[in-house]
């Protein structure tokens, strides 16, 4: 299981990469392969400001649909567009070309609440 060492976590399997006051997040390379394929990566709430843990798009397999939670608390600035052609980007490049959205984070001690590599994988045993 690729849980890069440079990246925080959530519980709910997004990761996180803080570039200054911006966080790029996508969902890690266990959430991808617990869903399978995806089909559909759905974002609508670009220049919206959300709370940590509201539902931010969706993500859509062959079989399910799952919710995407804020990691953190702030403003969605950029929605990864290459998704809406090329949503296997999430299944074969979790962690580069399959990032999801850009968030400008309004809080930065919520970066220090999420989880380490190490805690992440404690956390999908590892």
């Amino acid at each position: 299981m690729n849980i890069p060492a440079d990246l925080k976590y959530s519980k709910d399997h997004e990761w996180v990469k803080i570039e200054g006051d911006i966080a790029i997040v996508g969902i890690t390379d266990f959430a991808q392969s617990e869903l399978g394929d995806i089909v559909y990566v759905e974002v609508d709430t670009v220049d919206e400001t959300l709370d940590k843990e509201e539902v931010f798009g969706t993500v859509e397999a062959v079989k399910t649909v799952s919710d995407l939670f804020m990691p953190i608390s702030g403003e969605i600035v950029e929605f990864n567009e290459t998704l809406e052609e090329e949503p296997e980007l999430v299944n074969s490049d979790a962690y580069g070309n399959g990032w999801m959205v850009k968030i400008k984070f309004s809080d930065a001690s919520e970066v220090e609440d999420l989880l380490t590599p190490e805690a992440y994988k404690e956390l999908i045993g590892a």
